[in-house]
């Protein structure tokens, strides 16, 4: 049989970009004097900034590789979605709403087409958050970029005492996912590399999929702000988990001493399960590096959870908080234990 495809072999080593960041941050080191200094917490995905009675929060992302696959289509104004989605989901992990927005294009030479598609997409992430875009930047870059790349920094805020970092989740708790849209923003070089190497171009039709291949994998990002603060105004809730690059090991950013485990994940939609096949690919490489249909959890006491489930759409309780360490994927005795 050939050998199945991982990310690394695509070209992304999530370990070898682990260890760069690591290298980055220990440089890391001048604190602020005064107000405005940054809370020092590990595994948030937003950074908390101390403002008196609040945290302001900011988190940056870009689209990834997926803009490739806009090239190739020629079809851009939903990218600017993907990039407002990367931002806030992250942003509301901590409980903080999303307030302010900036985006960063860089181009190899000006579009106004390709710019005009793009704003589209901005605007409509920006109102499907509630958000205003107050800045940004297009920079001409043609001896640095061939091509578009698109990124942004979301600034929220959050009051001291309705922040969630993770370190309230306990044994008991339950977690509950809400679904994705598809795959995302993170792990489109897998994809694309699979299909590929099945013979299949973005404009090509796929035995049990809807749409093309590159139609399927631009789909955009599900947008969560507006469900997940309406189930923060009303559930106790410990735990918040955007599951982006690195899969089921989000949830290892959560409380150490616990172990997550995931008993009854959903039905994976066509596209995971196609590039599954195509690629060969194991259970445990590809739930660390797609979201398999489990786009955010939630973790939260157990009748809090139930109800969440219930109540939201896409929501659905796929596993439990007990004592141990790491995640694990029951069904397949799968555990990942490093983040």
């Amino acid at each position: 049989m050939t050998e199945g495809w991982t990310y690394a072999k695509a070209g992304v080593n999530i370990d070898q970009k682990s260890s760069a960041i690591a290298s980055l941050v220990k440089q890391l080191n001048y604190t602020r004097q005064g107000k405005g200094t940054q809370v020092r917490m590990k595994n948030l995905f937003a950074s908390l900034i101390d403002f008196g009675d609040v945290y302001l929060t900011m988190a940056t992302d870009g689209v990834g590789t997926k803009l490739l696959v806009a090239e190739e289509l020629n079809v851009w104004d939903t990218i600017g979605i993907d990039c407002i989605a990367m931002n806030v989901n992250d942003t509301i992990c901590v409980g903080s709403e999303p307030m302010s927005f900036v985006d960063y294009i860089a181009i190899d030479r000006p579009d106004d087409v390709i710019t005009e598609q793009i704003g589209i997409g901005l605007h409509k992430g920006a109102e499907m958050s509630n958000m205003e875009i107050v800045g940004g930047e297009i920079a001409v870059l043609p001896e640095m970029v061939n091509g578009v790349d698109v990124s942004g920094t979301c600034l929220g805020y959050v009051p001291k005492d309705k922040v969630v970092t993770g370190q309230d989740c306990k044994e008991g708790d339950l977690i509950v996912t809400l679904k994705s849209s598809g795959i995302h923003s993170n792990g489109l070089t897998l994809a694309r590399k699979v299909f590929e190497a099945a013979g299949y171009g973005m404009k090509d039709s796929v035995p049990g999929l809807s749409k093309t291949v590159g139609m399927e994998l631009l789909t955009p990002t599900r947008i969560y702000v507006k469900d997940v603060l309406d189930i923060l105004s009303k559930y106790e809730v410990h735990g918040l988990v955007d599951i982006t690059g690195g899969g089921l090991r989000n949830l290892l950013r959560m409380k150490e001493s616990l172990q997550y485990v995931i008993d009854n994940p959903i039905k994976a939609d066509p596209i995971f399960t196609k590039i599954q096949e195509l690629g060969n690919i194991s259970d445990q490489e590809i739930y660390q590096t797609l979201n398999m249909s489990m786009g955010f959890d939630i973790i939260a006491p157990a009748d809090a959870a139930e109800e969440i489930a219930k109540n939201y759409e896409g929501a659905a309780v796929v596993g439990r908080v007990q004592k141990g360490k790491g995640v694990l994927l029951e069904q397949q005795n799968i555990l990942y234990e490093n983040y």
